[in-house]
């Protein structure tokens, strides 16, 4: 059988077919190359089809190089597949040996850190009044000064110089200079310097102790106060020394750090976005210096060790403590509601289920039915609550969690929601005033890592109408219908808009479309499409969702029903309003996410301790 060049040499037309077909093999070999679409390069390939089918018929064969000849299976088949094995093999080996590698490393770095801890261990058997680990704490005994022995770092200063203080906290940071060392201890927000050199008090071995403890220690430093000639810019106690002489560990960190928390510490370089999606994977990794959120989350007893984020809980824990303040002020109660319910609590179906002695329950989503109850029906006229609240919703975004902290709020009204809303816009403006006059520090250190510009808020606070707000969209070229839900993209919107227009990020808007509002919400009198609900704003995003509730039984179970909710399982609750029941309105608000906002942070998983969302459940 001869080749398509043997075929051409024997015959002038073959041998013009045979080039035909070469150069539009080129060609559809070069358009395959620069990707063109098939349309382009698809007729060529049928001209060839179809010219090589010419060939067949005058040569009596297939156009193409020949066909070798299949060697008969036997012992190359058999090479080849034992040349497999030994490549799997080899490989197999290399891999064990890689291990095996780790491994012998591993140990020989456990080792090397036996032995330190061991030398560290009998430095200090000469000198363990001087330095060295201290006995466990087991409450054994009790010295007479008792906690008075110890003097806060916070209260180091100055004006104390002189002074023989012992101060107790992580070790922060430790450096070896020559023949001295340099720690600085931590404790919650604040940090000092403490210096050791070789002396007749200070053993050379005392400074190898030192630099030897691992850093996240917890240590006792006793000394004196000392005023350097330059200031300490690596401490908050900037303008102190402690000069030591005795250094004890009270309990040391065995166990290696997932991130240093030089690196944990470190001020943001772009600013995050505070809308959106969030991505676990993307925020898993731990590179160039960056610790990703879900790496913190992970070791979160060791990320909430950072200033930013001591102060970021100590504003959420005064948030709390100022909520409760302007409340009581105002003849509220406190009061404390069922998390475990027999039906959705706002009619819903993102709740929790469980099994409640063989009975189906699930977890309060609010505490909105009880706290009418309270407020309404019970004769507490004002109440309010801080608590957990559950929402299962599969919500992976950068301001939804499955679990939250919840201050809810409900009162009594005489003629108008506006009575609600004044209540809830002076006790925002109280809030406000008292983290600035309270949480100065504290906002200070979440501005150096985080950067935020402070919150714009009137004294009087803006309210607009749900009408004004979609109108301002619209005069902005935002499509926006007046009764039409407002995606978040659009509250950031008008957020932006009326900071521009009013100067403020604080602002309340009511009344909202009936048909986006919980079926208990008191439908609007003049327009049956309207409701008498509002939603408060912080930087464009809600922080509070309430309005004048139904108290009528009747109107409550036509709502029910118009809602597809069966009227039965809310029963108990109906119920309670056919005995009379006070007009009254409330509001519930997200702690988390007031803090979020308030500090300008781009998750709320940095405002949350512990947070669960959909892909979290633990630590």
């Amino acid at each position: 059988m001869s080749t398509p060049e043997e075929a051409a040499a024997a015959d002038p037309a073959i041998a013009e077919l045979t080039d035909q077909i070469t150069k539009l093999g080129v060609s559809i070999a070069e358009a395959k190359q620069a990707q063109k679409p098939k349309e382009e390069w698809d007729p060529l390939l049928k001209e060839m089809l179809a010219l090589k089918a010419e060939y067949k018929t005058k040569t009596g064969q297939e156009y193409g190089p020949k066909k070798e000849e299949k060697k008969p299976k036997g012992n190359d088949s058999q090479e080849a597949s034992d040349k497999n094995k030994e490549k799997r093999a080899k490989k197999a080996a290399e891999k064990a040996a890689k291990e095996e590698r780790k491994r012998m490393q591993r140990e020989e770095r456990e080792r090397v850190q036996r032995e330190k801890l061991e030398k560290l261990k009998s430095a200090a058997e000469d000198f363990s009044h001087v330095f060295g680990d201290a006995p466990m704490i087991q409450s054994a005994s009790k010295s007479e000064e008792g906690v008075n022995r110890w003097t806060r770092i916070e209260a180091l200063s100055k004006e104390m110089e002189g002074k023989k203080v012992l101060v107790r906290g992580f070790l922060h940071t430790v450096r070896g200079v020559g023949k001295g060392a340099f720690v600085l201890i931590r404790s919650s927000l604040y940090t000092v310097q403490c210096v050791a050199f070789e002396s007749n008090d200070i053993p050379s071995s005392m400074i190898k102790y030192m630099t030897g403890v691992p850093v996240e220690s917890i240590v006792d430093v006793y000394g004196t106060i000392t005023v350097p000639a330059n200031a300490v810019e690596a401490a908050t106690q900037f303008e102190i020394e402690v000069q030591v002489e005795t250094f004890h560990c009270v309990h040391k960190a065995t166990a290696a750090m997932p991130f240093q928390m030089e690196d944990a510490c470190r001020p943001d370089l772009v600013k995050e976005t505070d809308v959106g999606a969030y991505d676990h994977e993307a925020n898993a990794s731990t590179e160039g210096g960056r610790v990703g959120q879900e790496t913190r989350l992970d070791h979160r007893w060791i990320d909430l060790r950072t200033p930013a984020n001591q102060s970021i809980f100590r504003v959420q824990s005064m948030v709390c403590t100022l909520f409760r303040e302007y409340l009581l002020s105002q003849n509220f109660i406190e009061i404390h509601t069922p998390k475990l319910l027999s039906g959705a609590s706002e009619g819903g179906a993102d709740v929790f289920t469980l099994d409640y002695f063989g009975k189906p329950a699930c977890l309060s989503m609010s505490p909105q039915l009880h706290k009418q109850m309270a407020a309404a029906c019970g004769g507490f006229e004002r109440v309010f609550e801080i608590g957990p609240v559950f929402r299962a919703e599969n919500s992976n975004t950068r301001r939804h969690l499955c679990e939250f902290t919840g201050l809810d709020l409900e009162m009594a009204i005489v003629e108008h929601y506006d009575e609600v809303l004044d209540v809830l816009g002076d006790m925002f403006v109280y809030i406000f005033d008292g983290l600035k006059e309270r949480c100065g520090q504290e906002l200070q250190r979440v501005k150096d890592q985080h950067g935020f510009e402070d919150l714009q808020y009137l004294k009087k606070t803006l309210k607009i109408d749900y009408a004004t707000g979609c109108k301002l969209l619209r005069e902005a070229g935002v499509e926006q219908g007046d009764y039409d839900d407002l995606s978040t993209v659009n509250e950031k919107k008008l957020g932006d808009i009326v900071k521009e227009k009013y100067n403020t990020d604080f602002f309340i808007m009511d009344k909202y479309p009936l048909d986006v509002r919980p079926f208990y919400t008191m439908p609007d009198p003049n327009n049956p499409k309207l409701s008498n609900s509002y939603d408060i704003f912080i930087r464009g995003q809600e922080i509070l969702s309430g309005a004048q509730r139904v108290h009528e039984p009747e109107l409550l179970e036509e709502r029910a029903r118009a809602w597809g909710i069966d009227v039965k399982t809310i029963a108990s609750y109906v119920d309670s309003f056919r005995n009379g029941a006070l007009p009254h309105g409330g509001g519930g608000i997200g702690l988390e996410r007031v803090v979020m906002l308030y500090l300008g942070l781009p998750n709320i998983r940095k405002s949350s301790m512990f947070p669960r969302d959909p892909r979290r459940l633990s630590p």
